[in-house]
């Protein structure tokens, strides 16, 4: 299964791309859609959507796994998270690629073990699954490598949105 995991955001959006067959991973990419903040905000979510087109296109997943967004403290960003959120729904749906959502809480479990892990020990985790000597400077993009990863381990248990 070729799973296109991705940490929501509008200013990165994380995305891995990960093969995962026979209890055995593999990264095929793993990158950042950046947007740049003096640029208007339907253009900036216009390139989220154009980008994660083109990598769909390019990698064909079988499924795409995305976090559950979480409440923020800043309503603004909360805000435009969750329009970014959309975009990347509605790019999955375009390509017909079906798409599943993860908590944190579930993202750590199925990395780690853990629902209550920190950032170190699941990007440890990350590290070590994948199998890859050193992870990317940006915690979206590795971020984005345990949502692929959780999916592997939850998929014969999640639910389609």
């Amino acid at each position: 299964m070729r799973i296109l995991g991705i940490d929501p955001g509008y200013a990165i959006v994380g995305y891995s791309v990960i093969d995962y067959i026979g209890n055995k991973f593999n990264l095929i990419t793993s990158g950042a859609v950046l947007t740049d903040a003096g640029v208007s905000f339907p253009l900036r979510l216009e390139k989220i959507y154009r980008d994660l087109d083109e990598i769909i296109k390019t990698y064909k997943p079988d499924a795409m796994s995305v976090e559950e967004l979480f409440f923020n403290n800043n309503a603004k960003t909360a805000i435009h998270v969750a329009h970014a959120r959309g975009v990347i729904l509605v790019v999955g749906r375009m390509n017909d690629i079906p798409t599943y959502e993860y908590t944190p809480l579930q993202i750590k479990q199925a990395v780690a073990g853990y629902g209550r892990a920190d950032k170190m020990q699941v990007q440890r985790m990350v590290k070590m699954i994948l199998n890859v000597d050193k992870l990317p400077k940006l915690d979206d993009i590795t971020d984005s490598m345990a949502m692929a990863i959780c999916h592997a381990h939850s998929s014969k248990f999640a639910q389609k949105l």
